[in-house]
């Protein structure tokens, strides 16, 4: 009975070894690079005109306003030995005034610059889902994947996704 019972026990691991064998080998699957994809999609460089069309006049103001506080300091440091003590107190309290205003508005332009950066990699993440997700229904892959440790370079439909990107 225990001879009968360890032949039935390898049996059916030999049938279910075949058999998840057979199913592997039916499998399509496919990888996507997905830092290649973000790096190389067309729509990247038109989010990025976005922004800097965006947040291009903040930049410039930001810009001309580091250059006047560098105006006044270079006049103040000229003109300090013949400024009176109030004048040069005035000039100083003024250049500290316009740098802690720049201070503020500097983080405030990275803090709105870095939320809508987020906003357009969410929007080109999605974007991109929707082309692997349409390769795969139209090629019937089975299983996609990314971010993967080693994948054979024959699994690899990165290209096929940014020439579907550009259309």
């Amino acid at each position: 009975m225990r001879t009968t019972l360890i032949k039935v026990m390898i049996a059916v691991v030999v049938v279910f070894t075949f058999s998840i064998s057979a199913q592997a080998q039916a499998l399509k699957i496919g990888y996507v690079n997905a830092p290649k994809l973000i790096d190389k999609a067309p729509q990247k460089a038109a989010a990025l005109k976005k922004l800097e069309a965006e947040f291009g006049p903040r930049d410039k103001e930001l810009r001309a306003m580091r250059d006047d506080i560098k105006r006044l300091e270079t006049d103040l440091g000229k003109n300090s030995l013949i400024l009176g003590d109030s004048q040069r107190l005035q000039k100083e309290n003024k250049i500290r005034a316009l740098q802690r205003k720049l201070r503020r508005m500097n983080q405030e332009f990275k803090d709105d610059f870095n939320l809508r950066k987020n906003e357009e990699l969410a929007k080109l993440q999605k974007t991109i889902t929707a082309a692997i997700v349409k390769i795969s229904i139209e090629e019937k892959y089975d299983l996609v994947l990314q971010n993967v440790v080693y994948v054979n370079p024959s699994l690899d439909i990165t290209q096929k996704v940014l020439d579907k990107l550009g259309n």
